[in-house]
């Protein structure tokens, strides 16, 4: 257990440093990037850091997914020496350590963090005197360090200033009527974006959807999908969806065509096929030609676009052309006056990669917390939380 709680002048933020990795290599910096400002706002006060986040879906402890390999990214854009707490539970910061960061282990490597477990709370309490919620990615979920962490900070929790930038950002957003208002939603998440696309309904002029969260919809108008991704408890979630869109003025839009092939990692046997009609052993990988031009002509005639997901497995060079071809769809729209806000890790990391990061006119650092925003404002993370002073 944690002996004592360390020197009251540190500041205790919680971060989303939860970035693609790919042999060692940090693929996208975007969120790291985009916590420096808060950081520094305290270090210019002579205050100590304490930074905790999680990283990827590791099942216990898991040292692929250890932070430790984090830290030369953070020392390089803070320019300071950043120290290491390998065990959150059996130690605290070293009182001697002359670092003015630190960086906790993982999170998730602790079951009482996705159980929002006070407990475990409190250990994390205890490496601050001030909390600071600065992860908006993460905010929409129940966890112990943007949850039940605010129990043991009656007065001293703050939003951190990345925080308080998505908020104001995504109210403008929600409080805004432009029309045609077009949603894209991709990626295979199904289960957590679905529910919340039903906000949208009678909001938004236009839902596209793509990626593998297209194929429970073909796959319940009676389309045949071959090896796609896919869940049979999905058809329901399809239905109900379905059911409520086609009462409301929104229309929806799925994919025409897709890229296939045999062998997701040996790229075999790649050919565009009807998207209702993928043969067993194959599976869709990408949206074809044909969806990507019907795609971007809704694009071109929206004024305000939000996108979250990537149309395939954009990562994959071979099955990257639709989320490519979208994302210059909407950097075109947006040069012609349209509102766009691009939102979710993958996607992100996409546009970084395709060299389109400053042509968009907002990106948030937040997936299915922005989508979660759009259908309640409070979410878990930023309820009672003051702005930084």
């Amino acid at each position: 257990m944690i002996k004592n709680s360390i020197l009251s002048s540190t500041v205790l933020i919680r971060v989303d440093y939860n970035v693609p990795i790919k042999n060692e290599s940090l693929l996208d910096l975007n969120r790291i990037e985009a916590s420096i400002p808060t950081i520094q706002h305290y270090l210019q006060q002579n205050k100590k850091i304490v930074l905790m986040s999680h990283f990827g879906r590791p099942k216990g402890i898991d040292r692929n997914y250890s932070l430790i390999k984090i830290i030369p990214a953070i020392e390089k854009l803070l320019k300071t020496k950043v120290s290491f707490v390998a065990d959150i539970t059996g130690s605290t910061v070293n009182r001697e350590d002359n670092s003015s960061v630190t960086l906790l282990e993982n999170l998730r490597f602790y079951p009482g963090e996705k159980k929002n477990d006070i407990e475990f709370a409190k250990i994390l309490s205890c490496y601050g005197e001030t909390y600071v919620n600065d992860a908006f990615g993460v905010c929409h979920r129940n966890h112990a360090s943007v949850s039940a962490i605010k129990n043991f900070f009656p007065i001293k929790k703050y939003k951190g200033l990345l925080l308080e930038k998505e908020l104001t950002e995504l109210k403008k957003l929600k409080n805004n009527s432009i029309q045609p208002y077009t949603i894209i939603v991709g990626g295979s998440k199904i289960g957590s974006k679905i529910h919340m696309l039903k906000s949208f309904l009678n909001v938004a002029d236009n839902i596209i959807i793509g990626g593998g969260m297209a194929f429970p919809f073909i796959k319940y108008i009676g389309g045949t999908i071959g090896d796609s991704i896919f869940q049979a408890d999905e058809l329901e979630v399809v239905k109900e969806f379905l059911h409520k869109a086609s009462k409301s003025k929104t229309k929806i839009f799925l994919p025409e065509d897709c890229l296939i092939t045999d062998n997701i990692s040996q790229k075999t046997n790649k050919s565009y096929v009807d998207i209702s009609n993928i043969p067993n052993g194959y599976m869709g990988v990408d949206i074809g030609l044909n969806s990507i031009k019907l795609f971007a002509n809704i694009i071109s005639k929206s004024k305000l676009i939000m996108w979250n997901g990537p149309m395939g497995i954009s990562e994959v060079k071979e099955y990257s052309r639709g989320s490519r071809d979208i994302a210059d769809s909407i950097v075109k729209a947006t040069s012609n006056g349209t509102y766009s806000l691009v939102g979710g890790g993958d996607t992100i990391s996409d546009i970084s990669r395709f060299g389109l990061k400053e042509k968009f006119s907002y990106i948030s650092t937040g997936g299915g917390a922005m989508l979660d925003f759009f259908k309640n404002e409070n979410l878990p993370g930023t309820k009672d939380l003051d702005s930084i002073l």
